[in-house]
This record gives C-alpha cells, structure tokens and sequence, in this order.
C-alpha cells in the first residue's frame, strides 16, 4: 500500500530520541478555535485520542464512531481513519511509535495487546478520574522535562493502559467472560490473519496452522467476539479491500491479484455481497 498517505508526528510537537518518538498534547490547542477535520489517512504510530468534553465523528477502519464527552480511541500503527472535532472540544492527543514505547516482559505486552484491540471506549463519567490523572501526569513531564521524565511518561503510560482495559470491561456490550487460552489462541488468530490474509482464506486452513480442528477455531471466536471464523476472514479480507481501494489508484484488478484472486470477477463479485457496491462504486462513493 505504498501510495498510502501516511501521517508523522509533529516535529515540532514531539520527543525524538534514540530511545523514539513521542507526543502529547491537549486536543485545545490542536484546535486553535476552529474545527479540527482529518481526511481519511493513517498513522506509523499509536494515537490515542482522549475526548473528556466534545462532539464529532471518529470513523476507524470504515466503522463510524460518534465522539461524546469521554470517549477514548486507541489506533494501532496502520490503521485508517478519518477524524471531525468541533471547536469547543477538549482533552488529549498521544502519539508516540514502537521504538518508544516497547513492553519487554509478557505481562506489559499482553496489556498493550488488550488494550489496543479496543479502538474505542466511553467511559462513564464518574469512573474517569484515574484514567485522566495518568495523562495530567504524562503532559506534566512532557512539558517539564525533568530528570527520568521520559521513564516517567512510560510508568503513566503503563497506568493509563491498565486502567483503560478495566473502563473497557465494563462496558456491556464488550464484555466476554473468557479463559487465558481462548484469548491466547484467539490472539495467535487475529496475527494469522494480519499476515496471511492473501494466502489464506479458508477456517480449515487457518485451524491447521494452529493446531485445532474448525469447531475449535470457531468455538473460540464465538467466545471472544460472537463469531464464527469464517466472519472475521471475510472481514479481515474487506477491509485490507477497501484500504487499497481508498489509499491507492491502484485498479480493481491489481487489488483483487494483490488480496490473492486470481480471478478479479470472483472479488468483485464476493466484496459486492457483503458491502452491497462494487468495489469501483464503494470507491468513488468514499472518495
């Protein structure tokens, strides 16, 4: 996806060291009074957006978001998004990229995996205090740059992520009550199918590699997310369909070889079934 636009951190806004980048500022000052509008882009960095009073529109990979006071969105490096604040609205902004903040032991990096499998949280009001604490912290020695601020901003970092995980639990809609196992295998899943998506599309396939039969794959799924596996292919594969179609002038054809068809007919005809466009229509649509 080389034609992709892809978004840096501000270099006049962030730490850059050998030890990475890093932002934070307040969602005010993004703003400078007007309204903030970013046409649908991606990041090779984390963006965490914390909403504490607003309104807007956050669309993240083409599922649209409605912004209300304490929201919180979390984007992995990569995705695609398209971002409408109005004026009046405050909180937070951290960017920061790998080399920055990079989990070495496994409770820390499971936490990072958790939490940003989440895209997007609103809190309830009363249980927000911890959360905002952790970036008042981080902004603080951001601006002061005191002696040990950067492992400072990594400590609240680490705070902020864990309480973001509890806040995320609670809401009832994303509430799954599942073992360590099912989450891992679900995790070593959703990897495959970052990575295999245009090999593989078929659940027999992808429980082989993992060593279950397709009950079991799909027993997981079912557990972590209320679908079966064959869903979360065929999502997986639309979405990287509609990433390419967007971010590129890359022609159908060329997208459908690049997503692992070797007959363009078959990929307009399967995106066409489960977006209801044809992939030159849902592009020009979005454009």
């Amino acid at each position: 996806m080389k034609d992709i636009t892809i978004r840096k951190i501000a270099t006049d806004q962030k730490i850059e060291t050998a030890k990475g980048r890093f932002s934070i500022r307040l969602v005010s000052d993004l703003s400078k009074g007007k309204d903030i509008v970013h046409d649908l882009h991606r990041h090779d960095f984390y963006f965490i957006l914390v909403i504490d009073s607003g309104k807007g529109i956050h669309e993240i990979d083409f599922h649209e978001h409605r912004v209300k006071d304490d929201s919180v969105f979390i984007l992995r490096p990569g995705q695609v998004h398209r971002l409408e604040l109005n004026r009046e609205s405050s909180g937070w902004l951290i960017e920061f990229d790998t080399t920055f903040y990079k989990p070495d032991d496994i409770n820390s990096i499971e936490r990072l995996k958790k939490a940003t499998r989440v895209s997007f949280c609103k809190i309830d009001k009363i249980k927000t205090d911890s959360l905002y604490q952790s970036l008042k912290h981080i902004f603080k020695e951001f601006q002061n740059r005191e002696s040990g601020y950067l492992d400072a901003i990594k400590v609240y970092l680490d705070l902020f992520f864990i309480e973001y995980i509890r806040l995320s639990q609670d809401q009832e809609s994303d509430v799954r009550q599942v073992n360590g196992y099912s989450q891992e295998r679900f995790d070593e899943f959703i990897e495959l199918l970052n990575t295999r998506i245009t090999e593989i599309k078929t659940v027999a396939k992808y429980a082989e590699w993992m060593n279950l039969s397709p009950y079991q794959l799909n027993t997981i799924t079912k557990s972590m997310v209320g679908k079966p596996a064959s869903d979360l292919i065929n999502d997986q594969v639309l979405l990287e369909a509609k990433r390419y179609l967007l971010a590129t002038a890359d022609q159908v054809k060329d997208i459908a070889y690049h997503l692992g068809y070797e007959d363009p007919s078959y990929f307009i005809r399967f995106f066409k079934k489960h977006t209801g466009l044809s992939p030159e229509a849902f592009r020009q649509n979005f454009k």
